[in-house]
Parts: structure tokens; C-alpha cells; sequence
């Protein structure tokens, strides 16, 4: 039987089609990507690889950006059909980016599906390792960056651990699981520990 993947200079490429959702995704990542770094993490890392299950957010780590980055980005979003659920305007919403509060974006007259935005700096530590040490994935001619797989599952498996997430962290397992390393699980398990502390 023919895997759902390959390994082509460090990328994860997927064999399937691309998706309504990850037209969606890379829709957002294009404007997003003018603008700052991000990772893609949590639902979004399984159904990209092939778990079938729907999810109304996507959740995206990027670096807390000062109000001229965030302005510009803002707008830019807007520009392109996105909405803020926090607020219509840059001066609205800059306040949750500074607290560090998460904020969604759809396309306009929608609700769903949405992007949730997801701040983070250095006192994030596990967050912010993951962001630091990413992995990237291809469908098609969509390419995009997701944690290191051994960093998704266990976050998943020790963090968030709900019946979602549990089940996400098998499929991940099961779906990869001839490239999954031992001593990587070891080195990360300390780092996502400290979350708990």
C-alpha cells in the first residue's frame, strides 16, 4: 500500500488533494507571511496529514508585533477579505495583541471556518521552542510550517489532553510512524513539562 507521504529534503509532502479548509489557510498564510513568521499548530497539523475530522479553527502561533506591524498587517488583512471577530478596526483590537490575547479572523460574511491567533514571545517557553523549531509539510503547491511532529504529539498528549487531542496524537503516531524518533520524544517531553510547572 502506498504511504499518505514522502520526505523531500526535510519536507513532509503529502499525497492528496488540496481542501476547502487548506485554500482557506493558505489564503490567510499569504498575507499573514508579508507580514510576520508564524507555525500552524494543534487540529490543523492532523487534518492536514490526512485525519478526517472537521475543525472550525485553525490555531497559528505568531510573535506579539508592535502596533505599527500589527496596523499594517491588520489592514492588509482586511484588504484581502478577512474580518476580526474582536473588532472592525486596528485601534480595537490592538489592545488583545498587547495583552496577548488570542484573536480569529474569517473571510468576510463568514463565521466559520476561522484563524485563531495565537501571541506568543520568549516567556512562552515550550510555546515559543516549538515556534523556534518548525517543520514544514507540502500538499500540492501549499507549503507551510507545523512543529515538529514528536513536539504536536505530546503537547497534545500532556497539555491539551482531550479526547480531540488524544485522538489527533494517534493518528500523527500511527500516520508517521516509521520517521518518529525516540530520543526526540525524550528531549521534548522535559520542555512541554515545564508548561505544567
Amino acid at each position: 500500500m502506498e504511504k499518505g507521504y514522502y520526505v523531500k529534503a526535510e519536507t513532509l509532502m503529502i499525497n492528496r488533494e488540496l481542501t476547502e479548509l487548506d485554500l482557506f489557510v493558505k489564503d490567510f498564510l499569504k498575507v499573514l507571511k508579508k507580514h510576520s513568521d508564524y507555525l500552524i499548530v494543534s487540529g490543523f497539523v492532523s487534518i492536514s496529514t490526512g485525519r478526517s475530522r472537521g475543525t472550525e479553527d485553525v490555531d497559528i502561533l505568531i510573535p506579539v508585533a508592535d502596533e505599527n506591524k500589527f496596523k499594517e498587517l491588520f489592514q492588509d488583512l482586511q484588504k484581502n477579505n478577512f474580518w476580526c471577530y474582536q473588532g472592525d478596526s486596528f485601534e480595537e483590537v490592538y489592545p488583545y495583541v498587547k495583552d496577548m490575547i488570542n484573536i480569529r479572523f474569517a473571510r468576510i460574511n463568514e463565521m466559520f471556518p476561522n484563524i485563531e491567533m495565537v501571541f506568543i514571545d520568549e516567556n512562552k517557553k515550550a510555546k515559543y521552542y516549538e515556534f523556534t523549531h518548525p517543520q514544514k509539510i507540502k500538499i500540492k503547491d501549499f507549503e507551510f510550517k507545523i512543529p515538529q511532529l514528536e513536539f504536536e504529539i505530546l503537547y497534545k498528549e500532556i497539555i491539551l489532553a482531550g479526547k480531540k487531542d488524544f485522538e489527533d496524537a494517534l493518528h500523527l503516531r500511527t500516520f508517521f510512524s516509521d520517521i518518529l524518533k525516540k530520543e526526540k520524544f525524550k528531549e521534548y517531553e522535559n520542555i512541554i513539562r515545564e508548561e505544567l510547572k
